[in-house]
């Protein structure tokens, strides 16, 4: 393996085999580091290279920039003079990239298969060749961190994050302001815990308001002990990072392609979380067999975040009352632009319920969500939800009917966004950026490869410019890549360290 490492003036030795040891696929073979020339006199990378044997390379910014990288940082670029030094120094050798960059702190470290050494997938009985093989671990090769908004970079039309285009509307922004302009008071939630009960016709005490959906994912690892607790992916990665950053064991539900529907889950599992629609596979699952998941002694967790781009709710299940352990996570961020206010909610058991917002501080969500809350479960806010679930119905069509040959939808997609397969995806995302274009790498999520694809669903014309840029870089292949052609202000990761 070949780690590219990128690291700040002073970083020790254990910052550094912290960082490496949190990204090493399983049974990795020889290491070795690689850098950029001015950082390979470090003191801390020399001695963390030599107390694990470890050759170290030093390489010219030169050398390095002439390398494209999946993940670019203008600022980086700027700096050193390559848009990501971790990348570039893993991939020089023309090895096939593993793990993306990931930060750790004041280290930077991306993982690559060392050209010189034999690949796996050339010993189709090696059991890491195979990703169903039943010796195969690979937790440790997706950064569960990873998300849509790291790729959706200014300059570039954005495919990547599946918030609505063109919110928050007008009159949510006036709710917003009005709420900003009432902020010197602490938030009070009463209003919007009444109107979020009302809206799915259940006890005020069944209510949790969180500060986004996602909040809730490390209350619950906060709050309970699991014994056997299992995540079904490929699904949204945050509540299995949530689950291992408070030290419990996660299982791994892998559903199979195409479908990706339901399959079996361990029977004794007492905590059990998916989504519905499922991000990133947009495939919605049937109600009732969701709901066949619950059982007495069990957390039944159902991430409903993009419930509502599904015209009329079909398999919700928020208004369940009769199921026990039953927990729905919601969130307003898809549908009415709000991921910057982070506002969410979850139904379920009083006692339940109550055991999270044991976790959380005083005031956790601000007075603008609260504002929102109640602005967005109105009557005439939800008619509007459904309206736009309406319009994305046709909207996705006009996406699939677009799409080139070549290009595969998997599943049947019921969500604001689509799965895609593409030979080479990795290279394809590459070009798309180039061109304009940013959309969500899949490999990130537990159960993917490096040849999926999330898009995001926009309008028809916007839709139809992606799939004709899709089909010349299909048409064309592979093309070494011009290192600074992106329009300017483009930065798809602020946080990569040199």
């Amino acid at each position: 393996m070949v780690v590219g490492v990128g690291a700040r003036t002073g970083v020790r030795a254990e910052e550094v085999l912290a960082a490496v040891d949190a990204v090493l696929p399983p049974r990795s073979g020889p290491v070795r580091l690689a850098t950029l020339d001015t950082r390979a006199a470090e003191p801390g990378l020399r001695e963390a290279a030599a107390s694990r044997g470890w050759p170290l390379s030093g390489h010219p910014a030169a050398a390095l920039v002439t390398v494209p990288v999946p993940t670019p940082s203008d600022r980086v670029a700027a700096a050193v003079g390559t848009a990501s030094v971790a990348e570039a120094a893993a991939l020089l050798t023309g090895g096939r990239l593993l793990v993306a960059k990931t930060v750790h702190g004041r280290v930077t470290v991306a993982v690559a298969e060392d050209a010189d050494q034999p690949h796996l997938d050339a010993d189709p009985d090696h059991p890491d060749a195979d990703p169903d093989h039943p010796d195969t671990d690979r937790d440790h090769d997706v950064d569960l961190r990873h998300h849509g908004d790291v790729e959706a970079t200014e300059g570039l039309v954005d495919l990547a994050v599946n918030v609505r285009a063109g919110t928050p509307p007008a009159w949510l922004r006036t709710v917003l302001h009005d709420a900003v302009d009432a902020s010197a008071a602490y938030p009070d939630p009463r209003a919007a815990r009444a109107a979020v009960a009302a809206a799915h016709g259940r006890p005020e005490a069944e209510v949790l308001l969180t500060a986004g959906a996602a909040e809730t994912f490390t209350l619950l690892a906060r709050a309970l002990r699991p014994r056997r607790a299992v995540v079904v992916h490929p699904s949204f990665t945050e509540p299995e990072a949530a689950l291992r950053a408070a030290g419990h064991a996660v299982e791994r539900v892998l559903l199979a392609p195409p479908s990706y529907r339901l399959g079996d889950v361990p029977t004794d599992a007492d905590l059990v979380v998916l989504g519905n629609p499922t991000n990133p596979t947009s495939v919605l699952h049937a109600a009732a067999d969701v709901a066949a998941l619950a059982r007495p002694g069990r957390v039944l967790v159902v991430d409903e975040a993009f419930a509502d781009t599904a015209p009329g709710e079909p398999e919700s299940l928020a208004g369940r009352t009769d199921l026990p352990g039953l927990l729905v996570v919601r969130s307003l961020t898809k549908t009415w632009g709000l991921a910057g206010l982070r506002v969410g909610y979850a139904l379920g058991p009083a006692d339940l319920v109550a055991a999270l917002a044991a976790q959380q501080p005083h005031w956790p969500v601000s007075a603008p969500a609260l504002a929102a809350l109640v602005a967005c479960t109105t009557p005439a806010a939800r008619a509007e939800a459904e309206a736009a679930a309406v319009a994305l119905e046709a909207d996705r069509a006009a996406l699939l009917a677009a799409l080139p040959p070549g290009v595969e939808v998997v599943g049947t997609p019921r969500a604001s966004f689509v799965l895609l397969r593409v030979p080479g995806a990795a290279r394809v995302r590459a070009q798309l950026r180039d061109r304009g274009w940013a959309v969500r790498r899949g490999d990130t999520f537990p159960g993917l490869s490096a040849d999926h694809l999330r898009v995001a669903v926009r309008d028809p014309d916007t839709s139809r410019a992606f799939a004709t840029a899709l089909a010349e870089i299909l048409v064309t292949g592979p093309q070494r890549r011009d290192p600074h052609p992106r329009p300017p202000g483009t930065a798809p990761t602020p946080d990569e360290t040199s």
